[in-house]
């Protein structure tokens, strides 16, 4: 099949989100319901005319509270908090109580979260954290993306008949690939030194094809970097028999790195985007 690069690229969409890539209020509830008692404690510190000495009361009565003072800071408990004092190096870990309880209530004068609770800046900890939340869920937005396209793919692979743990594997690793279907696949594993896992892997009556998936809206090294890599293991497949390299990928970054996208798409014949997918490309895998 002859196709033309550059009326292929014009093809690329602008986006994969769907009604949660922005903000999975789902996911934000969840992290809430978890530490809502503790941070309903903490609000009892909300406007207090002496913090420090109630902050050390309530310590030594719930010290459930500590778990929620990461979060405080736009942190996860289970992030290491490295402060660097002139008079020593703090290694917080909320896990964990490593420190003395006049040491946590420095923390939470130093770090500002006393200022913000004696002086009312906020009217209630639940409805502060729950906007800290969003301002941390948003960090997820990459991740999120590359999973909606595989999703993607994965919808069409099963509306092709595809099927789960038969025909279609999801995630899988180089050697579970080997033992599975019997094939060598040491030319694109650096003679088995790496291991190499696959968003997907399909099987068909003669052929074995790795599958790799991915959506770049945006420019920078990684592109380059990708295409380049999938050129070289078009190439290293090509002495495997019954076996075949597929990318699916799409997104309008990749116009800003098409030089190399270009070098893979003249090599790799199973290069598709999701305007590919609606055409019915599927049907070239046999």
């Amino acid at each position: 099949m002859n196709r033309d690069f550059k009326n292929w690229l014009e093809t690329m969409t602008d986006t994969v989100a769907d009604w949660i890539y922005y903000t999975d209020f789902p996911k934000v509830y969840n992290n809430l319901e978890k530490i809502k008692i503790p941070l309903n404690l903490l609000n009892s510190l909300i406007s207090s005319k002496n913090i420090r000495q109630d902050f050390l009361k309530l310590l030594a009565e719930y010290p459930e509270i500590l778990k929620v003072i990461p979060i405080l800071i736009a942190k996860r408990i289970k992030d290491t908090i490295i402060i660097k004092d002139p008079e020593k190096d703090y290694y917080f870990n909320f896990r964990k109580r490593d420190y003395t309880d006049n040491e946590y209530a420095d923390f939470m004068e130093n770090t500002g979260i006393f200022n913000l609770l004696e002086n009312h800046l906020v009217a209630n900890l639940y409805d502060y954290v729950t906007g800290v939340e969003v301002g941390l869920d948003s960090n997820g937005r990459k991740n999120r993306t590359g999973h909606a396209m595989e999703n993607l793919v994965q919808s069409y692979l099963e509306e092709q008949g595809f099927q789960l743990e038969r025909t279609l594997f999801k995630e899988i690793y180089q050697n579970e690939v080997e033992d599975r279907f019997g094939v060598d696949l040491s030319p694109i594993t650096n003679e088995g030194n790496t291991q190499k896992r696959f968003d997907f892997v399909i099987k068909t009556n003669s052929t074995v094809y790795l599958i790799e998936v991915n959506f770049y809206s945006g420019g920078g090294s990684k592109l380059n970097e990708t295409a380049r890599s999938y050129k070289m293991i078009t190439e290293e497949t090509r002495s495997i028999p019954n076996v075949e390299f597929v990318w699916f990928t799409d997104g309008k970054g990749w116009n800003l790195a098409k030089k190399n996208l270009k070098e893979t798409f003249e090599v790799l014949e199973h290069l598709y985007n999701i305007n590919d997918l609606d055409n019915g490309i599927l049907g070239n895998l046999k």
